[in-house]
């Protein structure tokens, strides 16, 4: 019974994985309109992750009515499936459609050259897009912390589909600093996600909404480090594909104060949310790790 099961699971994939790929050539309204109703049935019978962004909503706006907050829910499953969903073309479609789809602008100057570069990618359902859109724009060796997925065979699709355009290096997160800080220096950007719960392990407490938030001070830490600037990299999710903004570099980063900078960095994030709420990570427990004595908000 194990081994049919192992096998069920495999062919499962393999099937979803297939499927993901015939996804690639269709019109781009239809993959948004096949992510729109998957992302309602979704948000009615996956309760559990409901839940947790209800909470997540109720902690970070609770100026906005139960019904308010029932709507972002709502749009904010509808997001991230036409996001996942996108990752067909953006992973398996034609180069010259994943051209004209994902649009970069604003200080796309900032990714080129070779001044040691950190890029601050805010976990935006549209985070894919972003780094095809960057690897596209420029032909620089990049730099990512990876966490390696489960299951093997989605591993494999995702390591293949993110490598797909440009030149990036993968690091795992028990392999150290050293090497990852010699590439840095040497002008190799690096692409850091660091607003999620990671867990107390060297994670610090900092304000995000206004609630003491287990953040890791990566961000602060590699810039100084590296002696890199930071560039941070947005991505929204539009009629036409994506819109991948590049901000102009930080000017007053890193400080001397590793949890100052991180709290800093929280607030500006808080910035970037407000013009696209619904296209957040909300699904992610961002406060499960709570100050101690602190009751959970899950």
């Amino acid at each position: 019974m194990n081994a049919l099961t192992q096998w069920l699971g495999r062919a499962a994939t393999r099937a979803g994985i297939a499927f993901m790929k015939s996804l690639a050539f269709l019109p781009l309204s239809w993959v948004r309109a096949l992510g729109a109703g998957l992302g309602w049935i979704l948000y009615r019978l996956i309760g559990a992750r409901r839940r947790v962004v209800l909470a997540n909503l109720s902690a970070c706006f609770p100026d906005l009515s139960e019904a308010q907050r029932r709507r972002l829910a709502q749009e904010t499953f509808v997001c991230f499936s036409q996001a996942w969903l996108d990752r067909a073309w953006l992973w398996h479609g034609p180069k010259a459609w994943v051209q004209r789809r994902v649009q970069m602008t604003g200080a796309v100057h900032e990714l080129a050259g070779t001044a040691p570069t950190v890029v601050f990618l805010p976990h935006f359902v549209g985070l894919d897009a972003a780094c095809v859109g960057a690897a596209l724009a420029t032909q620089r060796t990049s730099l990512t912390i990876y966490t390696n997925q489960s299951n093997q065979l989605v591993d494999e699709w995702i390591l293949q589909g993110r490598q797909r355009f440009g030149h990036a290096r993968l690091f795992g997160r028990k392999d150290g600093i050293k090497s990852i800080v010699a590439a840095l220096r040497e002008g190799q950007p690096l692409y850091l996600l660091p607003d999620m719960d990671f867990g107390p392990d060297e994670s610090v407490f900092v304000p995000f909404y206004g609630v003491p938030t287990a953040t890791v001070p990566s961000l602060s830490r590699f810039a100084r480090l590296g002696r890199a600037k930071v560039v941070p990299l947005l991505a929204r999710i539009t009629a036409t594909g994506y819109e991948v903004e590049v901000l102009p570099a930080w000017t007053d980063f890193p400080s001397a104060d590793p949890v100052a900078d991180t709290a800093l960095m929280n607030a500006r994030l808080q910035g970037y949310i407000a013009s696209m709420p619904a296209q957040y990570y909300w699904v992610h427990k961002r406060f499960k790790t709570r100050p101690p004595g602190a009751a959970s908000l899950y």
